[in-house]
């Protein structure tokens, strides 16, 4: 089992459909073909997180393990995993056109490096394209230090990205 190091939950604003996690020094991610997993973009190495709302608030949880953590929880509808890597140790969950009004845990915490990112969704269903005033999704941003592989989709249940696959 892999032990936690930190975790941190906030809300993070979402603009055009989307957060990011991004590194301020380089690219976090290569570009991923046009064909994507409906979950995570990957455009100038800025990993976006594709929300249903448009705009608005969605709660972000972040946890930090040594090693690859167990996999299994049913309440997920979307988990997809990418590999990323961080230049200057800054690597970050960060909103598109604000700040964060409380920063969630550096996923670089082992500094500059290579990473693996699991990020989990739900809810997108449930407000698509509008701009609701209480929170409806919710996401779950797992990392640990870890060598490159290609994108692993883990689970694929919701209609907001299933649109995104048939494009």
């Amino acid at each position: 089992m892999s032990r936690q190091v930190a975790h941190g939950r906030g809300l993070v604003p979402v603009a055009y459909h989307q957060f990011l996690i991004s590194d301020e020094d380089g690219p976090a991610a290569a570009d991923l073909p046009a064909v994507h997993n409906g979950l995570l973009e990957v455009t100038d190495g800025e990993i976006a997180v594709l929300t249903g709302v448009s705009s608005g608030d969605v709660d972000v949880t972040v946890t930090l393990h040594e090693t690859e953590p167990a996999f299994g929880d049913e309440d997920w509808q979307e988990v997809v995993e990418i590999s990323a890597h961080s230049a200057s140790g800054e690597l970050m969950v960060r909103a598109m056109m604000d700040d964060l009004d409380e920063e969630l845990p550096v996923l670089s915490f082992n500094g500059p490096g290579d990473y693996r990112i699991r990020v989990h969704a739900r809810g997108r269903d449930t407000a698509v394209d509008l701009t609701p005033e209480q929170v409806t999704e919710r996401y779950l941003v797992q990392a640990w230090p870890a060598s490159p592989r290609d994108v692993t989709v883990l689970r694929q249940r919701d209609s907001y990205g299933a649109s995104h696959h048939a494009h």
